[in-house]
């Protein structure tokens, strides 16, 4: 037998699982995220006063208006990424609040951009955009609401098959 029959059978199985294991890593994105951003918003709801003075320390135009919206989008957005509801729009909302975090609380304080790069809030807004871009994958209420009414899937696209 040929190393290139070898290789060649090898690829075709992983492939194969690989195939099959393709709603899992949304799904496990969506938890992580999903989770962190509904505690971060609780509690950011239940310290305002402290979040406002925090913002305010940034030079966060509007801390009082800032904190309780950004809470708010982080404790709703969260809630919604868990479930894969609306994935793509609130993902698009946490980016920003990432990008945002980015700008004024991890840039100034950052001695190169090797520090910037290797947060936390930049693995977070990559994950966010990976989820405004492919969605909440298959085992997410977004794929389910879409395959139940199909007048909302988008024109030009085809309602993937259901998860196996």
């Amino acid at each position: 037998m040929s190393t290139d029959s070898v290789f060649a059978r090898m690829n075709h199985r992983i492939h194969d699982v690989t195939g099959r294991l393709e709603w899992l890593p949304p799904v496990t994105i969506r938890i992580a995220l999903g989770i962190t951003f509904i505690l971060s918003g609780w509690g950011k709801l239940h310290h305002l006063a402290q979040v406002e003075q925090y913002f305010a320390s940034l030079h966060i135009p509007a801390p009082g208006i800032q904190a309780p919206f950004v809470a708010t989008v982080e404790l709703v957005g969260g809630v919604l990424v868990l479930l894969g509801l609306a994935t793509r729009y609130a993902s698009l909302l946490l980016t920003g609040v990432m990008a945002v975090a980015i700008y004024t609380a991890i840039w100034p304080d950052a001695a190169s951009w090797t520090d910037v790069v290797g947060s936390l809030e930049v693995i977070y807004l990559l994950a966010f955009v990976q989820l405004v871009v492919k969605g909440g994958g298959a085992a997410s209420l977004d794929h389910v609401i879409v395959r139940l009414v199909p007048a909302l899937q988008l024109e030009g696209t085809t309602a993937a098959p259901a998860a196996t």
